[in-house]
């Protein structure tokens, strides 16, 4: 319990930071009166249009929307990356494992370098790649149920060759578009980017993103149970094999808003949750919300980094989280003895 409030009293004093960073250089002093004076008429005075000169844009339309937007993905990320790693129970599975990504991608692919989609308006390469992400998982689901009840095996199986088929699909596809402007596009969506955050995209997402991680933790006993089997399971008196089709679905659900709100940022969902685990250890009563806490305040620091390191530039999101997410994971491993869960 300390360790929660303590990490969420660091979620916010890192949000009330990270908003003075950025690539305009704006006093510190005016970026909180700036925000004191709007949330004053949003509250007090019930004037939500109140706002005016592009030091105000600059700060509540664009820094602000997408460090929400960053604390939401973070969190739906490493829960997800939690939940994942027990259903198969394999420590390497992230929310990508079972062919969400490749999903997202080849929808994404088709969307920008076909114009499939183009029926959902502005956002209809973040609206392609959801449903891809989503209708992959719903395919793992019924190919892993095929010739007997699905298990983790079978749906790591199920997701494995499917990512395949996905990806050689993409693949295709931008071997015969000859679409120069367009493959890089896509190349730049797989690497992921907050830029488009607004406080509409932010509601939708912390939406879905809280929902689904308050019902994850409720869920705590039957994850456990998961890290010691099947078997296990069902002399306790629990069988996993529903509750892991509907924890699937719940979690693609997550990470298809997460790729449709800021396209593919990975890492996060793999070294979260074994960062927790080795330093609180596998009980996912404390693992689901310090792993949420931690996915948060890391990938909120993460954009920071990517709009101030290089002058001028922002660095894709999902190149700086692979580049920080690696040698730590690497480093914890050295130093700490670590059991994945179960008898481990």
């Amino acid at each position: 319990m300390i360790s929660m409030v303590v990490l969420l009293g660091v979620l916010v004093l890192s949000l009330l930071a990270a908003v003075t960073f950025g690539s305009v250089e704006i006093p510190i002093g005016d970026v909180y009166r700036l925000l004191l004076q709007k949330l004053y008429h949003l509250i007090f005075l019930h004037d939500g249009a109140w706002g005016d000169g592009s030091l105000f844009r600059t700060v509540w339309y664009i820094r602000l929307p997408r460090l929400i937007l960053a604390i939401a993905i973070g969190m739906g990320l490493a829960v997800c990356g939690v939940v994942m790693q027990a259903i198969v129970k394999n420590p390497l599975a992230d929310p990508y494992v079972l062919g969400i990504s490749s999903g997202a991608s080849l929808g994404a692919t088709l969307a920008i370098l076909l114009g499939v989609g183009a029926v959902f308006g502005q956002n209809f390469v973040g609206v392609m790649a959801f449903l891809g992400a989503f209708l992959v998982s719903l395919a793992v689901v019924g190919l892993a149920n095929i010739g007997g009840r699905a298990n983790s095996v079978k749906l790591l199986l199920a997701g494995t060759a499917l990512s395949s088929v996905c990806s050689a699909f993409s693949s295709f596809v931008v071997y015969f578009a000859h679409d120069r402007e367009g493959m890089q596009t896509v190349t730049y969506w797989m690497m992921g980017a907050l830029g488009g955050a607004t406080w509409e995209l932010d509601g939708v997402v912390l939406l879905v993103v809280l929902a689904g991680t308050i019902f994850f933790m409720t869920q705590y006993r039957t994850l456990n149970l998961m890290l010691l089997g099947d078997e296990a399971a069902v002399t306790l008196g629990t069988d996993l094999h529903r509750w892991r089709q509907l924890y699937l679905l719940v979690s693609a659900a997550m990470v298809g808003f997460a790729v449709y709100a800021a396209g593919m940022i990975g890492f996060v969902g793999l070294v979260i949750p074994h960062v927790i685990r080795m330093l609180y250890g596998t009980n996912h009563k404390r693992l689901l919300p310090l792993s949420a806490l931690t996915g948060s305040i890391f990938l909120l620091w993460a954009d920071v980094a990517c709009r101030t390191m290089i002058p001028g530039q922002e660095l894709p999101i999902g190149i700086l989280t692979s580049m920080i997410g690696a040698p730590c994971f690497i480093y914890l491993m050295a130093r700490k003895r670590y059991g994945f869960g179960g008898g481990a």
